[in-house]
């Protein structure tokens, strides 16, 4: 019989030590994206990126060859309204943009929403977890054109390290109490 797994410690979101990461949510390539699927990860990001506004949390938006996919979507520019640091990339991982890998390589946590799952959410965060960063995979924040190469994805990344989690325990981890000042106000993004 197998022993308990490991503990962790970094399995956990701190807003401290987080920084929130959009990878390519540009129009042309979330039009490519099942509508259902689209819907999802632009409502949840947006409601992470109102949380990690209030709450302080650095915010990085890349933006995959943005001649020719487009600005990011409407409605995460809305929820931004200006926030968050924007670099425009060709290659697939966001660590190929030295600016951008030396800010999300400087810290300790990285929450990645994006497109595509299979792609270079993957290969974003095998780069992270090869520099040592703990990486968090917000599962209903990603898509891909196909659910399988999604799961597909998403497999791959548990067993190089990721933890793949979900919005809303992003939301009331980086929380941690209902005592929180901030819990009532955020807490509403859910509802």
């Amino acid at each position: 019989m197998a022993g308990p797994a490991a503990h962790n410690p970094q399995a956990r979101c701190e807003r401290e030590r987080s920084r929130l990461v959009l990878i390519d949510l540009q129009e042309r390539l979330l039009a490519a994206m099942p509508k259902d699927a689209r819907a999802e990860v632009e409502c949840n990001t947006a409601r992470l990126i109102e949380a990690a506004r209030q709450l302080g949390i650095p915010i990085e938006v890349s933006r995959q060859y943005p001649t020719g996919l487009g600005e990011v979507a409407a409605p995460l520019q809305q929820a931004l309204e200006g926030s968050g640091t924007v670099t425009d990339k060709t290659a697939f991982s966001c660590c190929a943009e030295d600016t951008l890998r030396a800010r999300l390589t400087g810290g300790d946590q990285i929450i990645l929403t994006g497109a595509e799952t299979h792609i270079c959410v993957t290969q974003t965060a095998l780069e992270l977890l090869e520099a040592g960063v703990t990486v968090f995979v917000v599962e209903d924040g990603v898509c891909s054109r196909e659910a399988g190469r999604k799961r597909n994805g998403l497999e791959r990344l548990r067993a190089a390290g990721a933890i793949i989690t979900n919005h809303e325990s992003v939301l009331f981890e980086w929380l941690r109490d209902a005592a929180d000042p901030q819990f009532r106000q955020l807490s509403q993004l859910i509802r």
